[in-house]
């Protein structure tokens, strides 16, 4: 009995004891230094690491995906049991995708959450976080978030390509803006975007993602973004942390194949696909992530020379590196760089990734690594302290909660919807009008709407979208009808995108026939369905069973293409309504450039919209009937076949010589769009001014709508390096401006060139603008070429690192 009584005493007093030290543990850090918000930030960072086991820090930089870290009951929410072993087991610090929904998630519009719910979410899961772990270090919530927060309920904006159509970076930082202010309303911290990517391979699945094939044009409407989300700092309770993808060279890789090897030169990586990122340091983004391909025979997740030479130690980079999902386990497991997952870890580690994205790269393996030997501490520490330190700044260890009234005053309000429609009509590009075609007559009484894309909400919307409410999402057949309630509007959706059995063409010719006008919707889509099957990574898988209806998904994350045509009865479709000598106008909704020969030659009109977005069916609708005067640009450049490809403009010199079968000139050029207005270029000037690296190149020209309707024209300023030590591209942007005009109405358009726009990169890699003459090419397009003229650079001029 008495020794019932003393064991029960002991276990007593080990309680008490346990329970002191709690209490005296809790009393230390209550007032340790890095819970004081009015010591320095460096200071409460250090006062923290130091305070870390290595567990803790690993899990720091663990990132896990997120939806699964809450459950929903009707409309109550909680944290789910998942996220509680998380934070007490790997300590981690970070989630992706919680308020993510897509058939990848298997999250619906049923059991996923709402901008309201998202809160409640969010703020459980902090709850959790702060509450239940040791130190009480608040998560990172990191989203996807390139066109609108890819969530239930928010505001869908056109894709990137379609964005960069609009010439417009300013138009991107308003989207920024309101994007950023959505996902902080719903309690995330982390925007995934811009993608800075070129697409300069067609066949590759992701093209929508990016602005296209212009390192120029990217670094502007990337760095609009970027002030749309980041503004003036992220101590600011409606802005997010900006991360840049892919680092590095992600979009050309061998074949148009997503993640696959690229092979391409120092100089061509430095002058043309580090452009856009080193813009984007300079800026103040403040995260970067790795991309799944390798770059000369190098993983870009184990690329030190990239990773820390570069980012690091060149450019100035103080944020923070993360894998992209899978990344990490992927120098192991699809590059063979790696025998272990220890040693991909410690690979990754000592490259310069600070954060890994899944939670499968690091976590032990990094564990592992780091008592072994194989990571220092003072690395780890690093980088730790990198993402710390945004927690500090951006003030998540004072307030990791979001107002729950928030959400429902700003998420896909108004003034959201209504950038989104202007974004939507900026974008639209009109490639062909033979005859002035458009815009249509609000006269017309019969009007026939044909093809798979006429109303099909998600095909405009792009990959990386969410389920939606459909009242929110306007497709062309909505907007026509919303545009000409008084006319009769037959719709035939005449075939699928790429399914062949669901065909009706003669239904579409006699609707063709029995019409004024046919305005046939075809292209391509990113529409991901509950039937397409994923990676580990979320890439969709090329995969259907002979018995099934094929998809309409032809294009997104996974769906490369190996031919460019127009999928499925598509062009059967369009030449069978042609045929019927009703006046036909092509409408384009897509991811990528199509071959279009023959709607190029026997279609009077053809748009180009992109994915558009939500309000792609009423900027379409504005855009056919006159409401509004299209000057989207090509952001990319449509090829003539495949076998043309790569098609960019700015192609390295010499000039190309044509093939036997077709011209070494895209169908379509760079830059391309057309008004229903015409505009003169007059009175080119150039002067010079400064020295060195102040050296100034002003260039003005004057334009004026000589037309008889208001419009906008996008003038653009190429340079020509006429003489070089290294060869260059033949011609590269260098400059543009979209300008509003009125009938008569006159602007002079002022650019300014630095050295920074004149350099290259030499033989001996010095970043320099070379002593020599140059010639400003200024247009409306890469071919259209209105005015030229020359400058002379009397010195060379070494450009120093910032």
């Amino acid at each position: 009995m008495h020794s019932i009584y003393l064991k029960r005493l002991i276990a007593a007093v080990t309680v008490l004891v346990a329970v002191a030290q709690l209490s005296a543990q809790d009393k230390i850090l209550a007032n340790a230094d890095y819970k004081n918000p009015k010591l320095a930030v460096e200071q409460r960072v250090s006062d923290l690491v130091n305070r870390m086991t290595i567990e803790e820090k690993v899990g720091q930089l663990t990132t896990l995906l997120g939806w699964k870290m809450y459950t929903k009951t009707g409309d109550k929410v909680k944290a789910s049991q998942e996220l509680k072993n998380a934070i007490q087991n790997q300590k981690i610090g970070a989630l992706w995708g919680v308020l993510r929904a897509d058939p990848w998630t298997q999250k619906t519009l049923v059991n996923g959450l709402n901008p309201e719910l998202a809160a409640k979410a969010t703020n459980a899961i902090q709850k959790v976080a702060v509450e239940e772990s040791r130190l009480g270090i608040p998560l990172f919530l990191a989203e996807e978030a390139m066109h609108g927060h890819m969530a239930i309920g928010t505001t869908e904006f056109p894709s990137a390509i379609a964005q960069a159509s609009t010439f417009n970076p300013e138009l991107n930082e308003k989207m920024g803006a309101a994007v950023a202010v959505e996902l902080r309303a719903q309690g995330a911290h982390i925007g995934y975007g811009p993608i800075l990517d070129l697409a300069r391979e067609p066949r590759w699945s992701r093209v929508e993602e990016t602005f296209g094939e212009d390192p120029y044009l990217i670094a502007q409407m990337g760095l609009g973004v970027i002030k749309g989300f980041q503004g003036d700092g992220i101590n600011d309770s409606e802005k997010v942390i900006s991360t840049l993808k892919h680092f590095a060279a992600y979009g050309v890789s061998e074949g148009g194949h997503n993640g696959g090897a690229v092979h391409i030169g120092q100089r061509e990586l430095m002058q043309d696909y580090m452009y856009p990122f080193k813009k984007a340091i300079d800026a103040g983004a403040l995260s970067v992530m790795t991309a799944y391909s390798s770059v000369d025979g190098i993983p870009s997740t184990s690329h030190k020379g990239l990773l820390t030479g570069l980012l690091r130690e060149q450019w100035g980079f103080t944020g923070f590196v993360v894998s992209d999902l899978g990344s990490i386990e992927g120098i192991k497991n699809d590059h063979h760089a790696a025998a272990t997952l220890e040693e991909a870890a410690a690979l990754a580690m000592n490259a310069g990734v600070d954060a890994d994205l899944g939670g499968n790269g690091y976590d032990d393996a990094l564990l592992t690594a780091c008592k072994d030997g194989k990571v220092t501490e003072t690395r780890l520490d690093e980088a730790v302290k990198y993402v710390l330190r945004l927690k500090f700044e951006m003030g998540l260890f004072e307030n990791p909660y979001v107002d729950l009234k928030k959400p429902k005053q700003v998420v896909r309000n108004a003034a959201h919807i209504a950038i989104a429609k202007q974004m939507a009509l900026e974008g639209v590009t009109l490639l062909k009008n033979e005859g002035d075609l458009l815009p249509l007559s609000k006269n017309l009484k019969n009007i026939a709407v044909i093809g798979p894309n006429a109303d099909a909400m998600y095909n405009q919307l792009g990959d990386y979208t969410a389920p939606q409410d459909p009242e929110y999402i306007i497709t062309p057949l909505e907007g026509i009808r919303a545009k000409m309630p008084n006319a009769t509007i037959t719709y035939v959706k005449g075939t699928a995108i790429r399914d062949t059995i669901q065909t009706d063409i003669p239904a579409a010719v006699a609707a063709a026939k029995n019409a004024e006008i046919a305005i046939v919707v075809l292209g391509g889509s990113s529409a991901r369905d509950f039937k397409t099957e994923y990676l580990e990574t979320g890439a969709a898988t090329v995969a259907s069973k002979e018995d099934e209806l094929l998809s309409d998904m032809e294009s997104g994350e996974g769906y490369d293409r190996s031919t460019l045509d127009l999928m499925g009865k598509q062009l059967e479709l369009l030449k069978a309504v042609e045929a019927t000598g009703t006046p036909t106008i092509l409408v384009l909704i897509t991811g990528r450039p199509l071959l279009i020969n023959w709607p190029a030659k026997n279609i009077p009109a053809i748009i180009d919209t992109w994915y558009p977005g939500s309000q792609g069916g009423h900027a379409l609708a504005d855009v056919l009937f006159g409401d509004y005067n299209p000057a989207g640009r090509l952001p990319v450049s449509i090829p003539r076949s495949v076998g043309q490809t790569p098609v960019y403009y700015n192609h390295w010199w010499p000039r190309r010589r044509d093939y036997v079968e077709e011209s070494s000139k895209p169908l379509y050029a760079f830059g391309h769009g057309l008004s229903y207005t015409t505009f003169e270029y007059s009175t080119l000037k150039i002067s010079q001014s400064g020295t060195d690296e102040s050296t100034q190149i002003e260039v003005q020209v004057t334009v004026k709508n000589t037309g008889e309707v208001a419009g906008d024209e996008v003038v653009q300023l190429y340079l020509i390096d006429e003489v070089s030590s290294v060869v260059t591209p033949v011609k590269q942007l260098r400059g543009f401006e979209r300008i509003h005009l009125a009938p008569g109405e006159s602007k002079t358009v002022k650019f300014v060139l630095t050295p920074e726009e004149l350099a290259l990169y030499n033989a001996e890699m010095k970043h320099v603008a070379e002593a020599g003459s140059f010639e400003v090419q200024i247009g409306a397009s890469s071919q259209d070429i209105r005015l030229k003229d020359s400058f002379e650079l009397t010195e060379t001029i070494l450009l120093k690192s910032k």
